[in-house]
This record gives structure tokens, sequence and C-alpha cells, in this order.
């Protein structure tokens, strides 16, 4: 499909009230389909659930994409990342042809912070931005000489940071002015997908609220921000209502999706969110931990934002009724790669995970602050390096990987401490495919945060959670609160060995007093 999109397709056209059309499938004797598509920066997944949230067996596909240069911070093609979602979904319908005779909803999840113009005609203008990019340092230094953070924070739920989009906007105006000034519109990648899809301009709550220039207590575009900023509510997409649903695909793709035609399209919703949801993390009594290729620690509830929100952690939202607060590592499975590769560590994975476990906790001297992509949660520097401190001439590139990895652990701690004061002691459910993959990493964060931790039994809870949330709006289920996963495995548990607990005690005041000597 051509990338140009002219005016004719960008007219506003009536949103689609969800209610209505639940009404009118309630009386349908089928059984509800929501194709769900998860879009993550390593990958594409995609597959189908029935009305009770459970995976239609044979409907899973995964595309894993080349796409990694937005955990490094590099600039992407956002149309080759269009191209590339198009793809899986072709897969994906492919697969569900064999499987089912209609699908009612299609249900989105992607990942947050991402940033692109486009132009009057719809066209990319710039490169996409992702949450890695830390060449916006130097413009959050001027927004905190120009906006009180203190006040900015809580209302907005973010601090001023280069992965979101106020300091990516104002280093964008200052050093990239010709991209800048032939944008018409500003969108994450989730928005332009959808444009190329429907040629509508449209997003979500939930897409908008982990920008940081959306207040999260009036579910709008801050305007103290955009006026400090020079920007104006046309240069944004409109924020969806409530119920609102994409309908009209376009002819190539209706025509290349005959299976998808008639259903309702709900507007993207942010990843983490929606794993939280997939997970049955949906109260402040369950803590989702993640470690894929960055990591995150998040309580997902019903309820409006917090008047004081710690430092530490931000604040976005599910939809217009829920939140979502934590905190997120740039660095987790991606750094675990990095320091794989680069150290020729070329072991079979179970060779791998034997040397790490047989390993006593922080006994090879080193001291790892792991920045390799920056620093979030929880000190939100601008421009944190990476370091390894203590190596020595016996040091052991093993040893090296075992650092790292206890090194992430370290900053999960200083998150679970600070996210205490929202959720006191919440069962932590773990999930993410690089946690998934090493139980010694898993035994690793129980014994560092000295909390039994759950592996979550749901195997791809992000798609789950985007299609549960699609099937409560609908009307399909009471809510996602109440929903049981009485269908999912027993989950593996893993319990805290407290004497290294208090071993990997001492590591953390260790690596806190580097970091504030460097960072």
């Amino acid at each position: 499909m051509s990338t140009v999109l002219d005016e004719a397709i960008l007219e506003d056209r009536p949103e689609v009230d969800l209610s209505v059309l639940a009404a009118s499938l309630r009386a349908e004797p089928e059984q509800s389909v929501v194709f769900a598509l998860d879009i993550g920066t390593s990958g594409v997944r995609a597959g189908l659930f029935d009305r009770r949230g459970r995976e239609i067996d044979g409907s899973q596909i995964s595309l894993a994409s080349d796409f990694s240069g937005l955990a490094r911070g590099d600039d992407v093609d956002a149309n080759a990342l269009v191209e590339f979602a198009v793809q899986a979904i072709d897969l994906a319908v492919g697969r569900a042809e064999s499987l089912v005779s209609h699908i009612d909803y299609v249900a989105t999840s992607c990942f947050w912070h991402s940033l692109l113009g486009v132009d009057d005609q719809g066209r990319a203008a710039t490169s996409l931005l992702g949450w890695a990019d830390t060449r916006a340092s130097q413009a959050v230094k001027e927004l905190r000489s120009k906006f009180d953070e203190k006040e900015v924070h809580p209302r907005t739920g973010a601090r001023f940071h280069p992965s979101y989009w106020p300091a990516k906007l104002l280093w964008l105006k200052q050093q990239r002015s010709a991209f800048f000034t032939r944008t018409s519109r500003w969108l994450s990648f989730a928005d332009y997908l959808f444009l190329r899809l429907f040629g509508e301009i449209s997003t979500s709550v939930s897409m908008a609220s982990a920008t940081g220039l959306f207040n999260q207590r009036t579910c709008e575009w801050d305007r103290e921000l955009l006026g400090g900023l020079d920007l104006s509510l046309d240069q944004l997409p409109n924020i969806a209502g409530a119920g609102a649903t994409f309908q009209l695909l376009s002819e190539d793709y209706a025509l290349r999706w005959p299976l998808l035609e008639g259903a309702a399209w709900l507007p993207a919703i942010g990843d983490g969110a929606a794993n939280n949801i997939g997970a049955g993390c949906v109260d402040s009594g369950r803590a989702a931990l993640m470690i894929g290729t960055s990591g995150a620690m998040r309580v997902l509830f019903a309820g409006t934002p917090p008047a004081t929100l710690p430092s530490e952690l931000f604040c976005y939202r599910a939809d217009r009724d829920r939140i979502v607060i934590g905190g997120a590592l740039s660095d987790g499975g991606g750094l675990y790669r990095w320091m794989k590769d680069s150290l020729s560590l070329s072991y079979e994975n179970a060779e791998l995970e034997t040397m790490l476990s047989s390993m006593d906790p922080d006994a090879h001297g080193l001291t790892v602050l792991p920045f390799w992509s920056g620093e979030r949660a929880t000190g939100w520097s601008a421009s944190a390096q990476g370091s390894i401190t203590g190596l020595t001439a016996r040091t052991k590139p093993i040893e090296i990987l075992r650092a790292g990895m206890e090194a992430v652990c370290y900053r999960f701690a200083l998150l679970a401490k600070a996210l205490d004061k929202v959720a006191p002691q919440a069962k932590i459910v773990a999930a993410g495919n690089a946690l998934l993959s090493s139980p010694a990493w898993a035994q690793m964060i129980a014994d560092v945060l000295g909390r039994r931790i759950e592996l979550s039994a749901i195997n791809e809870a992000s798609s789950r959670g985007a299609a549960l949330l699609a099937l409560e709006a609908a009307g399909k289920i009471d809510s996602i609160e109440t929903f049981d996963l009485e269908f999912a495995a027993e989950p593996v548990a893993y319990d805290p060995d407290m004497t290294r607990h208090l071993r990997y005690a001492e590591a953390i005041e260790r690596q806190q007093k580097l970091y504030e000597k460097l960072i």
C-alpha cells in the first residue's frame, strides 16, 4: 500500500458507539471472537480469544522483528514497521480463517512512549522515536527551568525525561527544525498504524496517558504544557470517547482481510496496562513485574490518580476508569543479551542457567549500574550511562553477566520500595520472556526483594489483556476485576532465601553509593 494518504481519507468520521454494537451482538447465537494484536519492540504477536478470555487453540502467531533499534534509541522507519505489523496480521488472519467464521472485535496492545510527526497529507514527516532515545536530555534541563516539575509530575503522571513527548518535541524543534516545521500532527506509532488502516486520526486515553503531555485527572491534553511548548490541540490526535471504535477499513485492507471487515476495532491501549490485565493484576493487591527487553513493575486498579505521587513512579491509564502506577527500567533482557553477545558466552541456555545458579550471591566483587539504555525509574536521570567497577584480571565473563543480572534486580528492589507506598506488600506476579526463560534470574529477584514471586501462568498476557478490555467494553463480561483465571495453570513460585537477601541488601547499598557519586 502506498504511504501517501490524500486529504479525502483524513476527514472526520462519526464514532461508533460500542454499546450499541454490543447490544446487537448479544442477540447472536455464536460466541463472540476477539482478534488480539500485540505490537512490541521485539516483534508482533496475534491470535484469537473467546468471550471467556481463553486463547483459541492454534490461532496464535508470533513474528520476531528487526526493529530492536527502538530499544537502542535509534531512529526507526515508521512505514516499515507498519508493513511489518500488516504482515503479522496477514499471517494471523490466514490462520484464523480455518478456525472461525467471524471476528467481532479487534483489540490492540502497543508499546508506549513512541513519537512521530505526520504532514497534512498523513505521511510520516519524521522517523519514529522510542523510549530509549536519550538525545533530548538537554531539553529536560530547559523543561525543569520553565515548569515546576513537582506540580507537573502528579498531574501528568510523568517526570521530565527524554522518553516522554515534551522533551522530544522541544529537541526536535531546536535540533531538527525542518522536520518539526513540516509536521502537522504528532502521533504515537499505534495512532499512525490506525491512520494507515482507517484514515482516521484518533488515540485512546491509554496511549495518550503515557506521553507526558496528558492530564491524568481530566483525561485531556495538558493545557499548561501545551501553552509552554507553543503547541495547539489540533497538532495532537483527538482523544477517543468512551465506547468509540474504528470500523471502516480502507478499501485495500478490507479486501485483504475479509474476515476483519465487519469487526469493531478498539483504539490501541498501552502494552503495560494490557500486560497487567492479562496476568490478572487488576487491583492494588497484585503487582506485575516484567522483564522483557526492558523492565517494569506496575499495579493497576480502578480509581482516580493520587493527589501526590512518589517521585520514583509514573501514573498512566488503562482506560477512563483505571490507572496504572509503577516504574520502568530501561535495561532488562536487552542488557542480558548485550552482555551474553559481547562477552562471547556461547553456551546453551541450560548450561548457562546451571552456571548462573551455582554462583554465590554478589561473590564477584563487581558493582554495576545497569543503564546501558539510560535510566528511567527510580532516579529518572536524563543522562545516566552504564558502568562496571571492580574488574580485575581474574574476573570471568560469566561473573560480569551475573553481576549485570543482579544489578537489574537491585533497581527492582528500589522500585518495589517506592511502589509499597501505593500498594503495600502486593503479591508479585512476574512475566516477560527474558525472565520466564531464566529460573536463575527469577530466584535472584525473589532473594533480592525478600519476597515470594509467582511466574505468570498466562503465555500471552498483553494480547489477552487487550482482548478482555474489549470484551468488557462490549458488555460481554461484567468487569475485568471480577473475571477469574480458572483455566490458568498453577503458577510456578520462587521463595526467597533470606540469608541471600541480607547479602544482597549490602550490595544494593554499595550500588547506591556508586550511583550517587557518578549520577
